[in-house]
């Protein structure tokens, strides 16, 4: 690792899955074994309320990065989601980062549509300007009005998290950090970057302006074919929504229907894990999950997988932040792998 790009900073996707008083616990546990960061997803009807969760966690904790990943401005006006920022980042001062996305998980099941890329870059230019402590004219049905927040926090900062090549765009020309969606592959990886240095360009910044920050599943694992059968869902969720091109650059040709019955919420999100994975197994053989664990995931030992961190980092990448599968338990298991095993080698 160069000294110009500083330390890779390694962070944990922890879902709000239980009372906010036990979430902390795993948190405190990503802290005491020098995880960088805790993010907190945002799904208003699968887990419990990200920013209580996050209140818990600034209160609970006294040194790791806190941040949602991520939150969105359909289900939360952007006003509202204003607020909540300033509240959290009052109590965990330097500490927190505002994440957001499209919606995903949180406006499907109650029947919206995802922020389209108009909808976001207003939604950023808000947030921006009512932290700064400006004044944003909102419209209504009985007018414009003026208004402002109250004692602002304007060294939050706004992480996009992004995918397709308009919003890797949006990304480059106004977020403080992109959230790369795109897993760890590498021809990927070039490609969302390339997008994103796009829109960089467009708004006269320098790439270093932008720092990256990739999310992927991980698990540290000596047996990487019997962990890939598992993620079945994850790569048939990926084809199903768009993803299949990206797929496709790594090799893997998988073609998944529209709309799947039979698994609630969603493949990604599913309550029944294992039934989903046999559904998945219709379009994901095994051949192709364990490509997309080798290229996407960062599976195997932990001596590979510091490995692959060295080299993200070398390629310019800042951080990551790990996923464990599943959505209703905490990451307990990856926590004390990653904690003990890979960091150490970092």
């Amino acid at each position: 690792m160069s000294a110009t790009q500083g330390q890779l900073k390694v962070g944990i996707r922890i879902p709000p899955c239980d009372r906010a008083d036990r979430v902390v616990a795993t948190v405190r546990a990503a802290e005491d074994l020098g995880f960088n960061s805790a993010w907190f997803p945002d799904s208003q009807l699968l887990w419990r309320d990200v920013f209580t969760t996050l209140t818990a966690a600034a209160l609970g904790t006294e040194r790791i990065g806190l941040g949602t990943a991520v939150t969105n401005l359909v289900t939360r006006h952007p006003a509202v989601v204003a607020s909540a920022a300033r509240s959290v980042a009052e109590l965990a001062p330097g500490r927190f980062t505002l994440g957001l996305g499209v919606g995903n998980s949180s406006v499907g099941p109650v029947g919206l549509h995802q922020s389209s890329n108009a909808a976001m870059r207003e939604g950023l230019a808000l947030l921006r300007t009512l932290l700064n402590g400006e004044d944003w004219d909102f419209a209504g049905p009985a007018g414009t009005v003026r208004s402002r927040l109250r004692d602002p926090r304007p060294e939050v900062p706004l992480h996009l998290a992004a995918s397709g090549p308009r919003n890797l765009r949006l990304a480059g020309e106004v977020a403080d950090d992109v959230i790369l969606l795109s897993g760890v592959s590498p021809r990927t990886l070039a490609g969302a970057t390339a997008r994103v240095r796009e829109g960089a360009q467009a708004a006269g910044r320098a790439m270093i302006e932008v720092p990256l920050t990739v999310s992927a599943y991980c698990e540290v694992t000596g047996d990487i074919e019997a962990a890939a059968r598992r993620i079945k869902p994850i790569c048939a969720s990926i084809a199903q929504n768009g993803g299949a091109p990206f797929l496709e650059l790594a090799g893997i040709d998988v073609a998944v229907p529209e709309v799947i019955e039979g698994v609630y919420p969603d493949l990604v999100h599913a309550e029944d894990w294992e039934a989903a994975v046999k559904t998945a197994s219709a379009w994901v053989d095994d051949e192709a999950a364990l490509r997309f664990a080798e290229k996407f995931c960062l599976f195997g030992t932990a001596e590979q997988i510091a490995g692959r961190l060295r080299a993200l980092h070398a390629d310019g990448v800042s951080g990551v932040f790990l996923q464990h599968v599943g959505s209703y338990d905490p990451p307990t298991e990856l926590i004390e792998a990653v904690g003990t095993s890979v960091l150490p080698a970092l």
